[in-house]
């Protein structure tokens, strides 16, 4: 990999990683109003849980908060990128589905919004995708990380 090529791999890495991370610590700072959000939006499945299902919400959103800043420094930084991709890519399916249902919107300024939301979350996930295919690049952090040896088989 040429040294240009790390660069725009470190640079794709940063522009991707802020709106995760943003959003984790956003979701800590407005703890309540997030519930809120997420209780609007049935996540607190009440007629299945009933009272628990507040505690259930909660639950959630530590979850993704965790989801959110462990996958998105671990893009950015580029230790375990590809792990974090996938944590990153577990929080985008549900949240795309249950948040940006453009479908089910009643006014066309709502639908937009949400259609909007939806192929940015699809987008994101698309450079995801390239993250845990191709890993972080030559300037991730991991390369400071021990190596696992591998252990050849001892010869008979």
């Amino acid at each position: 990999m040429t040294y240009l090529q790390g660069i725009v791999a470190l640079a794709a890495r940063i522009l991707l990683s802020q709106i995760f991370i943003l959003s984790g610590v956003n979701h800590l700072l407005n703890w309540g109003g997030t519930i809120q959000y997420m209780t609007g939006k049935g996540m607190a499945m009440e007629s299945v849980l009933g009272r628990s299902g507040v505690a259930f919400v909660h639950v959630m959103l530590a979850g993704a908060v965790t989801f959110l800043l462990l996958g998105g420094l671990s893009v950015l930084l580029g230790i375990r990128a590809r792990g974090g991709a996938v944590l990153l890519i577990a929080f985008l399916i549900p949240v795309t589905w249950i948040f940006h249902d453009f479908w089910n919107c009643d006014t066309d300024p709502e639908r937009m919004l949400q259609t909007i939301n939806f192929m940015k979350n699809t987008g994101l996930g698309g450079g995801l995708l390239m993250v845990l295919a191709f890993g972080s690049g030559s300037l991730g952090l991991s390369g400071f990380l021990p190596r696992r040896r591998t252990s050849s088989p001892v010869a008979q």
